[in-house]
């Protein structure tokens, strides 16, 4: 039998208003919780509008290698008024950001040849960027900007012989989206982040910006102006990157078990979740969230 009030070591809610007094803000993840790719989520729409009515400031937090406007844009498109989340940020914007403005050591040190592992469609990554060149062989290179696989089907393996060029030339890596896979439909394929972890185990130099890592909840933080990291709390379907990064950046964690996990953990259209898998999923959870909603509701 299945319930909406288990007893385990992480609770489980119905909705997000038995949790909005707790906090003053939330960090939102995008695929999955707000929309299915395609369509947004009604639900979730109105949960923002509720959070919003309530007071509570929201930033919608997506890992993709696109600046936040073209998400932005996407998301309207897919029913999510671009207006409704008080902020928007990508990994995408965040290294473009940290680009722009260099803002640190490891930045200031990269030099203005930069070569641009990724689609045409990331190619809006290279607008803005005055000074930096961006060349067209690894040669000429004193950075690789990696916002992803240049085919589909491509594996790491694809691009063994411009990784190990990388590595030989001791040439620095921007991450902009730290991601391994990505489902499209019922095919998986690899991100950027695949080829960043890839090069970094081998001793490459990667600044990862993106969840989990904690520089883009620092980001988040500065947009929230200044509200208090414990009346802070992060929304997502993913242990590895929402609940991880969460946990990294000192704020709680809410976790959508309808996402990526929700057939796993044999969550019904009505919210309802099977106890034996969720009690077993939240065993071997190596990062274990603050409370846990079926889905993005309020």
């Amino acid at each position: 039998m299945k319930s909406e009030t288990l007893t385990t070591e992480v609770p489980i809610y119905p909705g997000l208003s038995a949790l909005a007094e707790r906090y003053d803000a939330f960090i939102i993840d995008l695929w999955g919780v707000m929309h299915d790719g395609l369509n947004a989520y009604p639900a979730a729409v109105e949960a923002l509008r509720q959070l919003r009515q309530a007071g509570k400031k929201s930033v919608v937090l997506s890992n993709a290698p696109r600046r936040a406007a073209v998400i932005a844009g996407r998301n309207a498109e897919m029913g999510i008024p671009e207006d409704l989340p008080d902020h928007l940020l990508s990994s995408g914007e965040d290294a473009w950001q940290h680009l722009k403005t260099r803002p640190d050591a490891w930045y200031q040190a990269l030099g203005t040849r930069c070569y641009h592992l990724g689609p045409e469609r990331d190619h809006g990554m290279r607008e803005g960027l005055e000074g930096i060149e961006f060349v067209e062989v690894l040669s000429e290179a004193e950075f690789i900007l990696n916002t992803g696989i240049l085919n589909d089907h491509d594996v790491v393996e694809t691009y063994r012989t411009f990784l190990d060029e990388g590595l030989r030339r001791d040439l620095p890596m921007i991450c902009a989206n730290p991601d391994l896979i990505v489902m499209r439909g019922d095919d998986m394929e690899i991100c950027a982040g695949a080829l960043a972890l890839d090069y970094e185990q081998k001793g490459g130099k990667v600044r990862w910006h993106g969840k989990p890592h904690p520089e883009v909840y620092r980001s988040c933080f500065a947009l929230l102006e200044g509200i208090d990291p414990s009346r802070i709390a992060a929304i997502g379907d993913s242990l590895r990157t929402d609940v991880a990064g969460a946990q990294a950046s000192g704020i709680s964690s809410i976790f959508i078990a309808g996402g990526i996990h929700g057939e796993e953990l044999g969550v019904d259209s009505e919210g309802l979740i099977d106890p034996e898998a969720y009690a077993a999923f939240i065993a071997a959870a190596e990062w274990k969230p603050t409370a846990v909603l079926p889905f993005m509701r309020w």
